[in-house]
């Protein structure tokens, strides 16, 4: 587990590399990104916490002197089972991240219309991976979990010019369960977050070129077949790349955004999930200060259907998300997303 989190780093620098040096080839420019020394060291400090932290996480695999070993595997296994036993069996949103512990593999896909007055850039994104990259989710021990992720990769055209590359990379998120009961014994979970999303540097919008720290309460509570999950959670910029802007700091126009995600879910017919997810963002300061953003997402899961060995389920998903307040960041949205639990 270890080698595939240092893995997807090196190939995210080589590929980072790569692209740079084809564009200095191109237009002769050099197009470092530049990180002023406090940034640096803020970087370094925001990538030590982030490691010291995946490293708690990882913690029981490195105790074993061969993860491999069909005994440890059997072990972890049995442990999982054991530990998503004493939770709800709801479904996991489209958008909204679960307070539930999960072991899978997903990928998902987002088509944006960013808005295209004041407030907006006007660009629209396709977003391979989604904001939370191709990842892997697992549960390294009793009330963890740990999500290691590859960069998505995005295309970009619009006012702001047009662009492929990296997504702002979603390094790692961490999970601890604080408390949780299934359907028989009071249908509820409290679980809290701490995510660092690495920025690419890419342009014409895919980009933020920000460093950011993101803590998360989340929690949930179900009656029979309805179920309702909540995260509160605010992105802290920490350090920044890529070119100041015009006015002010790249950090400073980033400001704290405040994310406050609710789901409504229902679950029928086995392997129907349909749902309705709120998105609230307002930003206190930056750019954006004082602008409250609300989006809708309607959307339907479909899952977990067998797929022959214990604990292996596809699940599918599909929804279209738009903005019911004025003046956008995001106008519109199409998500869709593919998970094989193990």
């Amino acid at each position: 587990m270890v080698s595939l989190y240092i893995f997807v780093y090196s190939a995210r620098l080589y590929y980072r590399a790569g692209v740079i040096m084809k564009k200095q080839a191109n237009d002769g420019r050099s197009l470092r990104p530049n990180l002023t020394s406090a940034g640096v060291r803020k970087s370094m400090i925001g990538g030590s916490l982030g490691c010291a932290i995946a490293a708690l996480a990882l913690a029981p695999f490195a105790a074993q002197a061969d993860p491999l070993d069909p005994t440890f595997v059997n072990q972890w296994m049995a442990m999982a089972t054991a530990t998503q036993a004493a939770q709800p069996h709801w479904m996991t949103p489209l958008v909204t991240v679960t307070p539930r512990l999960e072991q899978e593999l997903r990928w998902d896909f987002y088509d944006q219309q960013n808005g295209t007055g004041s407030q907006g850039n006007g660009q629209h994104i396709y977003n391979y991976g989604g904001p939370g990259g191709m990842r892997a989710e697992f549960i390294p021990s009793t009330n963890t979990e740990l999500i290691l992720a590859a960069p998505p990769v995005a295309n970009a055209w619009g006012p702001k010019g047009t662009a492929q590359g990296m997504g702002d990379w979603p390094a790692f998120l961490v999970k601890y369960r604080f408390a949780a009961a299934n359907e028989e014994n009071g249908n509820y979970i409290v679980t809290a977050f701490f995510q660092m999303s690495d920025p690419s540097g890419t342009g014409a919008g895919i980009s933020n070129n920000v460093l950011v720290a993101a803590p998360t309460l989340a929690f949930g509570k179900g009656w029979g077949d309805f179920d309702f999950i909540m995260t509160l959670s605010q992105q802290y910029p920490v350090a920044s790349i890529g070119t100041p802007p015009k006015t002010g700091t790249t950090v400073g126009n980033f400001g704290d955004p405040f994310l406050w995600n609710t789901t409504f879910q229902y679950h029928f017919l086995q392997y129907f999930w349909p749902e309705l997810e709120v998105n609230y963002t307002y930003w206190p300061n930056g750019t954006h200060s004082g602008l409250s953003q609300v989006l809708l997402t309607p959307g339907i899961i479909f899952g977990r259907f067998p797929l022959g060995p214990p604990r292996q389920n596809l699940i599918l998903g599909v929804g279209y998300q738009f903005a019911v307040t004025n003046n956008p960041v995001v106008q519109n949205n199409v998500v869709a997303t593919v998970r094989v639990t193990f």
